[in-house]
């Protein structure tokens, strides 16, 4: 264990920020042929991935259907825009919490106040951050290392409401596969499935599947 005087929080941070794995600047997009499966019913159409991020879905009629597969479209993509860390973080501060064997955990000050993280192993494997009104808490359990950056491979994720702390979303089992594609080493989504208790309390499986990925000019 580290001498808990002598662990930088910022630069640990940092350097785990840095290590996530991110698309070079000059990314085009792509597109590709799209799978959705829940309670035995299949889906299937094409969808195209322009540089500006939108999600277009094509030859699936139901709209909920569409909605869902952009969003995971949409929401890996984001995760992937390279923004320099000073830009992001430069007013945040970090402060030791514990350290573990699950990792350094942080708290943040400044900004981004309230916010805390957990770095083990160059990555960081915990986060606890308030986006839009709501409080996302994410623990991942595995990384892929793509040996230019790391990237969530299995993971979980609850919301939770910022005024009373109770959750107020159903807890979601995340387990992503990607493939590499172009000389460029693209990483790019391949499937997704998404476990959760339904109003029910019975589980239930979406799987997202992307296929025959090319990336455009």
């Amino acid at each position: 264990m580290e001498n808990l005087k002598e662990i930088n929080c910022k630069e640990i941070f940092r350097k785990a920020y840095e290590n996530r794995y991110t698309w070079k600047n000059a990314f085009s997009g792509y597109q590709g042929k799209c799978i959705f499966l829940i309670n035995n019913s299949i889906h299937e159409g094409e969808f195209v991935l322009g540089k500006d991020f939108k999600p277009h879905i094509q030859k699936i009629e139901d709209d909920k259907i569409v909605k869902s597969i952009a969003s995971q479209l949409f929401e890996v993509c984001i995760h992937r825009v390279k923004r320099q860390f000073q830009s992001v973080h430069s007013e945040n501060n970090f402060n030791l919490v514990k350290s573990s064997e699950s990792g350094i955990e942080m708290s943040v000050t400044g900004k981004n106040e309230g916010d805390k993280y957990r770095v083990k192993n160059n990555c960081i494997n915990m986060v606890y951050r308030k986006i839009h009104g709501t409080i996302i808490e994410i623990f991942v359990e595995e990384f892929l290392d793509t040996g230019i950056g790391s990237l969530s491979k299995k993971y979980s994720s609850k919301q939770i409401d910022p005024d009373t702390l109770k959750l107020n979303s159903e807890k979601l089992e995340y387990k992503d596969e990607f493939i590499n594609i172009g000389k460029e080493d693209y990483w790019i989504l391949n499937s997704r499935t998404i476990k959760y208790l339904n109003q029910n309390k019975e589980e239930e499986i979406q799987k997202f599947v992307f296929e025959d990925i090319c990336l455009l000019n």
